[in-house]
């Protein structure tokens, strides 16, 4: 199989074919560039034919998306959240189309991402069921009103708190860019947040 070298990206270790790190030399007196070598054609996969299951290792954080207010406040499952910016601090959110939250952050509904913690599972069932609209979606739980008037989890290892900027239809789900205005992490709590990672790309 042929071989390339390629220039590496910034903040990549540069790696050989064997693993060992190696640099180009260049005789312009500049700084070695660093570079990395790949093979035509996957090494130690036994299936690349299926990237579903690439698909589904890329790693993931799971939230719960509350938003609304009074009567009207609800939450819901979300894991596919990514940081979008620096400054403004932004984040994209995925919502399946047809779910009315979805609604609510199109018209710029305030909302809050209450990052779960190892562990928290029943946290994580409450919400994975779903809620109506104006069905009671926090009993038994303690929930704070932040200044936008979204609810926050008080049991949950941080939070952002986001107001929807714009947004984009990507097939089934509609993906919103927020710009967070608020949030912060509970003190002093040792809880590593949960890594979701999944067999397949074709579903949660």
């Amino acid at each position: 199989m042929a071989k390339h070298n390629q220039p590496i990206a910034d903040g990549l270790r540069p790696v050989g074919a064997a693993g060992s790190a190696r640099q180009s030399k260049r005789g312009d007196g500049a700084e070695p560039v660093g570079y990395f070598t790949f093979l035509d054609g996957p090494r130690g996969m036994t299936d690349h034919t299926d990237p579903l299951a690439a698909l589904g290792r890329v790693p993931s954080g799971i939230f719960i998306l509350t938003a609304g207010a009074g009567e009207r406040a609800t939450g819901m499952l979300a894991s596919w959240v990514m940081q979008a910016g620096f400054e403004p601090p932004m984040v994209t959110v995925a919502v399946k189309q047809g779910r009315y939250v979805a609604q609510w952050l199109t018209e710029g509904t305030p909302f809050v991402l209450n990052q779960l913690a190892e562990g928290q599972s029943a946290l994580m069932k409450h919400f994975a069921k779903g809620f109506e609209p104006n069905e009671p979606a926090f009993q038994g739980l303690e929930v704070s009103s932040t200044a936008s008037g979204a609810p926050a989890l008080a049991a949950a290892l941080g939070r952002l708190e986001c107001e929807p900027t714009s947004h984009v239809d990507s097939g089934d789900h509609r993906i919103f860019l927020a710009r967070v205005t608020g949030g912060g992490v509970a003190v002093e709590d040792s809880r590593k947040p949960t890594v979701h990672v999944r067999k397949s790309g074709n579903h949660y």
